[in-house]
């Protein structure tokens, strides 16, 4: 059954089952060599008479290649971070240089802001209740905070 089919289909059949490998353990690594299969499978359409040996090599070639191209080009293209995206699973540094009212005075270096729906712990100098403050910086869950200008 193999001798029947043409060479090039098997290389599509090669390059389907690597990208069905990289979805089922995504690292980026076989979609590359899965890409590199199926242009083989393309250059043996238009080039039917290459030999198996120059399959062989042209296909390392080409899998080395596109993960070269992949790690040099593309990769440092989508790592690229948008601007405050360091910070987008920390919601506490998200919140430095912002304002808010406290709920209840800051006495002895402790008290709390409403922010949303919920309340945060402040620290910083003793200050009345309803008095703005701005956050400086961020200790665990605590915003140490200071007056608002």
């Amino acid at each position: 059954m193999l001798g029947q089919i043409a060479t090039h289909y098997l290389w599509w059949i090669l390059a389907l089952l690597l990208i069905a490998g990289e979805v089922m353990a995504p690292g980026y690594f076989l979609l590359w060599i899965g890409i590199a299969a199926a242009a083989m499978g393309v250059l043996l359409w238009l080039f039917p008479g290459m030999g198996l040996l120059a399959q062989a090599v042209l296909f390392a070639v080409l899998a080395l290649a596109a993960c070269l191209a992949y790690a040099r080009w593309l990769r440092p293209r989508i790592e690229r971070r948008a601007p405050g995206s360091d910070r987008l699973n920390r919601r506490a540094e998200q919140m430095i240089g912002q304002r808010y009212e406290l709920i209840e005075p800051i006495v002895n270096g402790r008290g709390k802001v409403r922010v949303g729906d919920g309340q945060w712990l402040v620290s910083g100098p003793d200050l009345p209740l309803g008095i703005t403050v701005e956050v400086v910086a961020v200790d665990g869950t605590t915003l140490k905070v200071r007056a608002a200008a």
